[in-house]
């Protein structure tokens, strides 16, 4: 082609790129409705536990993507199991949700603080089969879309529970049995069944092969949460998103929890941060910083959000935020007692976390402490929220 020929008009030029502009138009309102643009990220997940109960709470279904049911529990025999009747009501209301949002997925979480008989049913080929076998027919009879492992912890004693230091490999090897035995019903039915655990940073990793076992779930909710309790030498921000000036270094925070969890191989989107609907009350405390990370006489007790939220300007108390740690408190000078919770203002800080570090969604425990979705919409206006600017990354690492 001669070069002559390949020079066009100024004029010619502004009608062909006009043209392409009016087709690429086109092209795009043509294209179908659920074909995915790789430039729109996909919905960041709300998970939500779900206590039983003979009355099932009000649940906004279409402001969640995923509820667990807790608890079911592992008999003596190595099988999961619904154990108190109560479970069937709500357990059907939480499937009849799906009528106002179809795509929520509910899964049964079996296990929980305190639960036992786990290591005796990971610790041989044919007590692995039983379980899994028992966990597919969970699935089947309730109508499940999947099940959540809450082993809290393998390889560890917790409270009076058996364990064995094999419990790392066996709870691998149990995890890939049930995601065949899952996978087995999802070909026969012609669905995708999910298979998900809860987790937990720092020592209570130390039992998970997290490079194996992230193949073969779908999502891992990391209970951030509980940092700071009865057993704990200081008050804290028990579910802090970062360190606080008065913590000393090597605190556990949820930043650190989730670079761990990173750093063992685990994908950004298979990983959930956990919030909690309530919090932790001190007294006793020490004044210092009004009482974060100080000595203190006695803990009180967990308090859930509908109590909570009526506290600050009440009685005394007063409603403080820490800017490194990215969390509120209350402080009580009169009584020297310091509450550690989450409220709206910490939630949308760690869902900009969340939405920068290209996590999945984000996890709560429990549905029950919420007041009127207070906590719940906080999760899903952050979630939902634009991407956050370079300077909300840097503030939030």
């Amino acid at each position: 082609m001669a070069f002559a020929h390949r020079i066009l008009s100024f004029p010619l030029l502004q009608s062909l790129l006009a043209l392409a502009l009016l087709l690429a138009a086109a092209a795009h309102a043509a294209a179908p409705a659920g074909d995915a643009s790789p430039h729109v990220p996909p919905r960041l997940k709300v998970i939500g536990y779900v206590m039983d109960g003979p009355v099932l709470p009000p649940i906004s279904a279409r402001k969640l993507d995923a509820v667990n049911f807790a608890f079911a529990l592992v008999s003596p025999q190595g099988e999961a199991y619904l154990p108190h009747d109560t479970a069937l009501r709500p357990l059907a209301g939480l499937t009849a949700l799906r009528r106002d949002n179809p795509d929520l997925k509910v899964l049964a979480s079996v296990g929980g603080w305190g639960a036992d008989h786990f290591s005796d049913a990971a610790s041989t080929a044919q007590s692995r089969a039983r379980f899994a076998d028992s966990v597919a027919r969970l699935a089947v009879d309730h109508d499940l879309d999947g099940i959540d492992i809450d082993w809290e912890y393998p390889t560890l004693p917790g409270p009076g529970i058996g364990h064995r230091p094999e419990d790392r490999d066996n709870f691998s090897l149990m995890l890939e049995e049930v995601r065949a035995r899952l996978d087995a019903l999802g070909r026969a039915r012609g669905r995708h069944y999910l298979l998900t655990i809860a987790a937990a940073d720092g020592e209570a990793a130390r039992g998970l092969d997290l490079p194996r076992i992230v193949r073969v779930l779908d999502w891992i909710n990391l209970m951030t949460y509980d940092f700071y309790g009865s057993l704990s030498e200081t008050t804290g921000h028990h579910a802090g998103l970062d360190r606080s000036q008065q913590a000393p270094a090597g605190s556990r925070t949820t930043v650190q929890a989730v670079d761990e969890f990173l750093a063992a191989g685990v994908p950004p989107e298979k990983l959930n941060v956990g919030v909690a609907f309530y919090g932790r009350e001190f007294t006793g405390v020490d004044p210092a910083h009004h009482g974060v990370n100080q000595r203190y006489a006695r803990y009180v007790d967990a308090l859930p959000w509908r109590e909570l939220r009526g506290l600050a300007g009440r009685d005394g108390y007063v409603r403080y935020w820490d800017a490194d740690a990215h969390a509120s408190y209350l402080w009580n000078a009169a009584t020297n007692s310091f509450v550690s919770y989450d409220d709206p203002q910490s939630l949308a800080a760690k869902a900009a976390f969340v939405r920068a570090r290209g996590l999945g969604g984000m996890m709560y425990w429990e549905h029950r402490h919420d007041a009127d979705d207070e906590l719940l919409d906080a999760l899903r206006a952050g979630l939902d929220a634009p991407a956050p600017s370079a300077r909300t990354q840097d503030t939030t690492r």
